[in-house]
This record gives structure tokens, sequence and C-alpha cells, in this order.
């Protein structure tokens, strides 16, 4: 990479950072994460105190287990090595939406050598997505989200480049830690690393890593619950009594509410001021991220783009087979699981379009007003409802 290439990233960096950190809401109570990373540096997979308003699969009145995977947590050891139990989880997340950010800029560039793409395609993901949200709340879900988005982005970066298999592996685990629910596109990636020589070792060496972080999984969720699978959530005290989880956990017939959310919902309109305000219930990806429209502009004819919208169904098929819809939210949260591969066919529709030219900018824009409005209106003026 140039000086000029250079000059931008740290620029990015140092321009989220001050942006990020100015819109935050503030220390947020739902740092599992880095309870989480305290009982890891005492040698312990379960938490010790009392905290009521965490979601939590207890063990008794005073020890509990944080059911969400720990990838975050592990990120966040040296931190809390450091700071201990006053470090604020939110400024990790600022981290982890910069990381983001400038993953998706390298990403453009892997797809164009183009600097005014890459630059467009950054501020989408950064500023033009609800990816500013979740990374100035971090509270423990959004952290979780942002951070598989993070090594998703880098394992793709990966497989468009020099498709190290340990290293696509390594990244591909660390997503899996992040969210479970994402092994589901891993075969496609096995599939393109076959695909470059068709020889065995490359998927072995691919693999390795890979069953190294199922292996840890499966050994945790052992420690604390008896079983290699995480039932944590099933053990929240009065989850399956939620009317949200009415037909079970899963069931095919809640994709319906997700695709309201994803594709219909739409902020509240109210008589008084300030007139319009964000719903917690959540609002559409085409109006909170309107470039992603691009998307369909990438074309059919090659095969790794089949290959990214098979990802996209699959993921949101299995979020949308899970009762609740991501609630409490701005935009669609669950959107975020599959944002990677939305975010480089985007890109990719960009480049065959010869942009960014006006209308790509001016989808940007709008897509940073409306995110602005959103984290502004909910962390600092508290304007939101249902």
């Amino acid at each position: 990479m140039g000086n000029r290439t250079w000059l931008v990233i740290i620029t990015l960096i140092l321009g989220l950072g001050i942006i990020y950190f100015s819109t935050s809401g503030g220390n947020t109570p739902y740092n599992h994460f880095v309870l989480l990373a305290d009982a890891f540096l005492k040698g312990n997979f379960f938490v010790e105190g009392i905290y009521p308003w965490i979601e939590k699969a207890p063990l008794d009145e005073t020890r509990f287990f944080i059911v969400n995977p720990p990838m975050p947590a592990i990120l966040l050891i040296p931190f809390v090595k450091i700071w201990g139990l006053t470090f604020p989880q939110q400024l990790f997340a600022h981290l982890i939406g910069i990381g983001l950010t400038i993953s998706t800029f390298l990403l453009s560039l892997k797809i164009k050598n183009d600097s005014k793409l890459a630059i467009w395609s950054a501020l989408l993901i950064g500023l033009g997505s609800i990816v500013w949200f979740l990374s100035t709340v971090g509270s423990v879900w959004y952290l979780g989200q942002i951070t598989s988005a993070l090594f998703l982005t880098l394992a793709i970066i990966e497989i468009l480049g020099k498709k190290r298999p340990v290293l696509l592996g390594i990244l591909l685990g660390a997503t899996y830690l992040s969210r479970i629910h994402l092994a589901l596109t891993f075969p496609i990636f096995a599939f393109l690393i076959w695909r470059e020589n068709k020889k065995f070792i490359p998927l072995i060496l691919f693999s390795i890593p890979i069953l190294m972080f199922i292996g840890f999984d499966f050994f945790y969720n052992f420690s604390r619950y008896g079983t290699i699978f995480n039932r944590g959530y099933f053990l929240i005290p009065g989850t399956q009594s939620e009317p949200w989880f009415s037909k079970g956990i899963m069931h095919p017939s809640y994709i319906i509410e997700d695709l309201k959310i994803a594709f219909l919902a739409m902020p509240k309109f109210i008589s008084e001021f300030p007139y319009i305000r964000p719903s917690w219930a959540g609002m559409a990806i085409w109006l909170t991220t309107p470039a992603f429209i691009f998307s369909f502009w990438a074309g059919i004819k090659k095969q790794i783009v089949k290959l990214f919208w098979l990802c996209i169904g699959l993921v949101f098929t299995i979020v949308g087979l899970h009762g609740g819809t991501g609630f409490a939210q701005f935009g669609y949260r669950f959107a975020v699981d599959f944002y990677p591969f939305l975010t480089y066919l985007t890109i990719l529709g960009v480049a065959n379009q010869k942009g960014p030219r006006w209308y790509h900018w001016f989808f940007l824009v709008f897509g940073i007003i409306v995110n602005l409005w959103g984290v502004l209106w909910i962390n600092k003026f508290g304007w939101v409802g249902w």
C-alpha cells in the first residue's frame, strides 16, 4: 500500500474514533464480555456477582454463565488485565467498528484498486449502516455481531486474495466463536479453496484451526452444562415463556416477522416533538442503508456472487427461524450477520457501474443522515420507543 492509502486509513481511524466516542451513549450496563474476560483471567468459566439486569444462565445465587459466544471476551482479556472491570466495553466496540470499517476499505481495494470506491465503501459501513449505532453502544448482543462481521470480512478479503488455508481457518473459527450459526457458510469457503487447485491438503489445513475453535467451544460448553452444545440460552429464567417463543425457540413461522422488520418496518410518526423517532422493534434495511440496493448490480454470472447470495439466504433463514426479531435495536441488526457478503456484492455492483457516481454518493449520504439521526435520537436524546 502506498503513502496515500495509509493516509486515508489513518484519517478513517482518527475520524471514526472521534465520531464514535462523541456519539456514544456512555457506559453500557450490558458489559457481559468484560465480566467474562475477568472470569477467564481468574481461571473460571462462570461470572461471580449479583447483576440482576444481565441475561444469564444461573449456576447458583451469586454465580452464573454468560450464554453469548465468548470470542469478544477472549479479545478483551488484555484490556481487562490492565484496567479491570472498570474498562468500558463500548470503547472496545468502537475499536471493532473501526476495524470493520478499515477491513471494508481493504475489501474494496481487493475488488477494484480504486481509492474513491474504497473510501465510499468504508463510509458505507462505518457511517452509512447500523454498524455506527452498534459500535457506539457496545452492549453484549451488538458487540458479538460486529466482532463476527469483522472476522468474516477479513476472511472474505483472504479468499479473494492469497487464500491461505490456515489463516482462513483461524478467521472463520473466530467468526464461529462470535456468532455460532455462521458456521453454515463455512462449506462455501471450503469449496472456494477446493476450486483453486482441487487438492485435499489445503482443505485439511483449512479444517484444522476451525476444528480447534469448535473443539474449544465444545469443551467450554461441556464444562458449563455437561453437554457439548450451548444450551445456556434455554436456561435463562423465563425465556421459553416469552410470547415471541410461543412456538418454541425455533420455528419456521417466525421468518415472516423477520421479513416484516427487514423490509417493511418504518420509523414511528408521533403528534408531538420530535414528530418522528426510531422504533426499538427495528427498521427496514433499505431505509438504514439504501446503498445496499447496488448489490443487485453485482451480476449473477460470477460463481462467487451466486455463492455469496446463497450465504445471505442461509444466514437470514437461520436467524429468521429464531423467535424474536432482534429487538431492542436500531434497524434490523440480524442483517449484520450477513453484512460482509452483502457489502462485497454492493461494492462489486458499484464497480460494475463504473462508480462511485453522483447517485452512489447520494444514496450513501442519505444512509449516513439516517444513521446519524438514529444514533443521536437514541444515544443522546432518548427519543425512541415501540
